[in-house]
C-alpha cells in the first residue's frame, strides 16, 4: 500500500498537486484577512516558507540519497526536478504576492525594500526562471550536461545563501527566525559531506 501511494504522488503527478494545492492555500489565506494588505503580506511570508522547504528538499536530494539510501531519500532524489519546480511554483506564487503588496500599499512595499533587495531578488529570480525552464528534458539537453551542472550547481548555491539573508536579518527582532536557519546549514553541511565521500576514494586509490 505505501509503495503504492508513494508510485502514484511522483514526476508532474506531484507537481501539480503539490502547486495547486498551494494557490489554494494563498488564496484561502489572503481571504482570511478579506484580501486586504496584511492578507497579501501573510501570503508573501507563507510562501517564503514554503519555498524554503521545497527547495531544501530539492537541494538536499542526492547528498541524502548518498549518505543515507532508503525508501524516502530514493524518492527524494527521484522526484527532485518536481521538488525543485514546485519551488520554482512556491516562488512565483511569492513574486505574485509581492506585486499586489506593492500594487495595494506602495508606501508599506517600499519600506520594506532597498535596492539591494532588487539586485540579489531579481538574481535569485534570474536563477529560479533558468533552473526551471532547464529541468525539462530537452531544454537540458540543449544546453549540455556541463552548462546544466554548472547553472544548477551555482544557483543552489546562490539561491541557499539568499535565503539566509532575508530570515537571518529578522533574527535580532525575532530570535525564532534562527529556526529557519537550520535546514539551511544542515543542506549545505549535507552537501558538503557527500562531497567529501564522493572524492575519497579517488584520493584513496591516487594515493
Amino acid at each position: 500500500m505505501t509503495s503504492h501511494r508513494q508510485g502514484w504522488f511522483e514526476n508532474w503527478r506531484l507537481f501539480w498537486v503539490l502547486s495547486l494545492t498551494l494557490a489554494a492555500l494563498c488564496i484561502w489565506i489572503a481571504a482570511m484577512r478579506q484580501f486586504e494588505v496584511e492578507g497579501v503580506r501573510m501570503v508573501i511570508r507563507f510562501t517564503a516558507r514554503t519555498s524554503l522547504l521545497f527547495f531544501c528538499l530539492a537541494f538536499s536530494a542526492a547528498a541524502l540519497a548518498r549518505l543515507w539510501p532508503n525508501g524516502w531519500t530514493r524518492w527524494q532524489r527521484r522526484n527532485r526536478r518536481y521538488l525543485g519546480v514546485t519551488f520554482a511554483a512556491s516562488h512565483g506564487l511569492h513574486a505574485i504576492a509581492i506585486g499586489c503588496f506593492a500594487a495595494m500599499d506602495p508606501v508599506g512595499y517600499s519600506a520594506a525594500t532597498s535596492a539591494a533587495s532588487y539586485i540579489f531578488g531579481g538574481i535569485g529570480y534570474a536563477f529560479i526562471i533558468a533552473m526551471a525552464a532547464t529541468s525539462f528534458d530537452r531544454t537540458a539537453a540543449a544546453i549540455g550536461p556541463r552548462a546544466w551542472r554548472a547553472l544548477h550547481l551555482v544557483g543552489g548555491y546562490y539561491l541557499l545563501f539568499q535565503f539566509m539573508v532575508p530570515f537571518g536579518k529578522r533574527i535580532p527582532d525575532m530570535p525564532l527566525y534562527a529556526l529557519f536557519l537550520i535546514p539551511l546549514v544542515a543542506v549545505f553541511a549535507l552537501r558538503m559531506i557527500s562531497m567529501a565521500q564522493k572524492g575519497a576514494p579517488r584520493t584513496a586509490q591516487a594515493n
